[in-house]
């Protein structure tokens, strides 16, 4: 048995001297988030006080094998035979290092920290989603690649009152009230409308080193894309990724809107996607996807695609997990619905 104040070595890589260094640089912050990325996407933890965040780093932070086997709502899936079957024992969290970072415009000021669920014993835990792209990444790293990226976020902004109807609604304007009923696709005007809050959404990205870029007015009244700067490490960019969508929603959620991430929440209009713009590098930093020359393609990048159409199917189950992912795929509805590649397509 662990001793109570004893320091174990992270098998995240994570060190003591980080949240030395964060709480002498940040003395008015009085709590953490610290939060686990479940195989849907959402966040998962718990907030902690200040003087726990020292332990935390020195010897991780237990938490139940369960939180990873929760469906979108956050019920138990029966099922994974936790719970009722094997019991809900805990594993340990390890700090993900560079993730330590101050949360905007929280009253009092609050921190948040991103956590990764590995085996009592330091061992990864498979179904941990980060942990599960690392053993990808440590793939291709043996042999001699490195995957490198960045990532097109849509969503949508919605009213947090219903319509007639019960049905959600877009959201109106922040600045004004306006009312937006009809797809007003790059119009700098209809962003305006949202420019407090998009304000925020910077300045929030900028407080947690996010490299938050451009964002644009969709195909869809109160839907959105915010693009993320591309990263040389992967892991990284997808850490940006979870980061992003969750200042998103917390800067939203503070003009009195809500930011929805779901695939299809309105079925008259476009659904949302998540664009991903991927290379992979030698060890001498070339993009081994580059075009060979005149009208050819490097053998990677064919070989590549060849994988990606050849898996489509199968990979659905986690493009597609859930129901509402299927309302999207609808033919003339600018979302794919056959696994084809070409030239700036």
């Amino acid at each position: 048995m662990d001793h109570p104040n004893a320091m174990i070595t992270s098998p995240s890589g994570s060190t003591p001297a980080e949240a030395h260094a964060f709480l002498g640089a940040h003395p008015e912050i009085e709590a953490f988030d610290i939060v686990l990325t479940d195989a849907n996407g959402v966040g998962r933890g718990k907030i902690v006080r200040r003087h726990e965040l020292k332990s935390i780093f020195e010897g991780g932070r237990h938490m139940p094998i369960s939180i990873l086997g929760l469906d979108i709502t956050g019920e138990d899936v029966h099922e994974t035979g936790l719970i009722w079957t094997t019991g809900d024992g805990d594993l340990r969290a390890w700090p993900i290092p560079g993730t330590l970072v101050p949360l905007y415009g929280t009253s009092p000021p609050r921190g948040q920290l991103l956590m990764a669920m590995y085996m009592l014993d330091g061992r990864p835990m498979s179904s941990d989603p980060r942990l599960a792209l690392a053993r990808q990444v440590e793939i291709l790293a043996a042999k001699g690649l490195y995957p490198a990226g960045a990532f097109e976020l849509e969503f949508f902004l919605l009213a947090n009152e219903r319509d007639a109807d019960g049905k959600v609604q877009p959201a109106r304007a922040v600045l004004d009230g306006r009312v937006s009923g009809k797809t007003e696709v790059y119009s700098v005007d209809h962003l305006h409308g949202m420019e407090p809050l998009f304000s925020d959404i910077y300045a929030a990205a900028k407080a947690q080193g996010i490299p938050a870029e451009t964002v644009i007015s969709e195909y869809a009244p109160g839907q959105y894309e915010l693009t993320l700067n591309y990263r040389k490490d992967v892991m990284r960019a997808a850490d940006d990724l979870v980061m992003l969508k969750r200042l998103v929603r917390a800067q939203a959620r503070r003009h009195g809107v809500t930011a929805c991430f779901m695939a299809k929440p309105i079925e008259k209009y476009a659904g949302s996607g998540m664009h991903f713009h991927v290379s992979l590098q030698d060890k001498a930093g070339r993009n081994v996807f580059a075009e060979a020359g005149g009208e050819s393609w490097s053998l990677p990048l064919l070989q590549g695609l060849g994988g990606l159409i050849q898996t489509m199917a199968e990979s659905m189950l986690v493009f597609a997990p859930h129901a509402n992912s299927w309302r999207r795929f609808v033919s003339q509805s600018y979302a794919p619905v056959a696994p084809t590649w070409g030239v700036n397509n």
